[in-house]
C-alpha cells in the first residue's frame, strides 16, 4: 500500500525529470515539495524498499519502471482534474492546483478514464503541461521561453513554468491565456523587459515574467 505522501514524492520526481531529463537530486525534490533534504532522504529509503525508485549515492534518484508507471498515473489524474476544474467548473487557473492535489489521489481508474473521455481526451492542461495518456504516453511539445525569442516574433502561449498563484493572477489581469496569440514588439536593453501585443492590447512585461512563459513560434 502506498501513502499519499509517497505518491506526492513520485509525482515530484517525475515532474523534475520531465523538465531536466536528468537524475533527480534530493535538493531538487526538497525544493519542489518545500521540505528538508533530510526528510527527502528518509522518504527515498522507503520508496526504495518498495522498489519504486533507484538511488545512487552522491548522484540522486530515478524512478523504477513500477515507480514511473505509478507516477504517470498520478500526474495524469492531477492534470485531468485541473483541466476539468478550469473548463467545466470555471475555476481560475491560479486556483486549480491545490484542489487537483487532493483529487489526484482518488484511486478509481474507471473514474479517471471517464473523466478523460468527458473532456474529449485533452493533451494539455490549463497551464500548458502535457497530460499523459492512459498508456503513459506524453505528447511532445515544441515550445521556447518568451525571453529567448527576438523582436517581431509571433507566437502562441503554450504554458508557464510556475503555478504560483500571484504569478497566474497577474497573467489573468493581462488577459494571458493558453492559446492566446502574442507578438513581440520591442525588447528594452536596459532591463530586458519586453513590449508585447496580445489581442488588441499592448503591454510591457518584465524579464522575470518572460522567463516563465512558454510559446510556440508561428509564421
Amino acid at each position: 500500500m502506498i501513502t499519499l505522501s509517497e505518491e506526492n514524492y513520485l509525482k515530484a520526481i517525475l515532474s523534475i525529470n520531465l523538465e531536466t531529463k536528468n537524475i533527480v537530486s534530493t535538493n531538487e525534490i526538497a525544493g519542489v515539495l518545500n521540505t528538508s533534504p533530510a526528510s527527502v532522504s528518509e522518504m527515498i529509503k522507503k520508496l526504495e524498499e518498495k522498489n519504486l525508485v533507484d538511488y545512487e549515492k552522491y548522484k540522486g534518484v530515478s524512478l523504477s519502471k513500477s515507480g514511473e508507471k505509478l507516477a504517470l498515473e498520478i500526474l495524469r489524474k492531477h492534470r485531468l482534474w485541473e483541466t476539468f476544474l478550469v473548463k467545466k467548473l470555471e475555476f481560475n487557473w491560479s486556483e486549480v492546483h491545490d484542489v487537483a492535489e487532493q483529487l489526484e489521489h482518488v484511486k478509481s481508474k474507471k473514474l479517471t478514464n471517464k473523466l478523460d473521455h468527458f473532456l474529449n481526451y485533452p493533451k494539455f492542461d490549463p497551464h500548458g503541461e502535457p497530460i499523459p495518456s492512459k498508456n503513459g504516453i506524453i505528447s511532445p511539445t515544441k515550445r521556447v521561453l518568451l525571453s529567448e525569442v527576438p523582436i517581431k516574433t509571433n507566437g502562441i502561449i503554450m504554458g508557464v513554468s510556475t503555478d504560483e498563484s500571484e504569478f497566474l493572477d497577474y497573467l489573468t489581469q493581462l488577459n494571458f491565456k493558453i492559446g492566446s496569440k502574442i507578438k513581440i514588439l520591442d525588447i528594452i536593453l536596459f532591463d530586458k523587459s519586453m513590449k508585447i501585443q496580445i489581442g488588441d492590447k499592448i503591454e510591457q512585461i518584465s524579464e522575470e515574467v518572460t522567463n516563465n512563459i512558454h510559446i510556440k513560434i508561428i509564421e
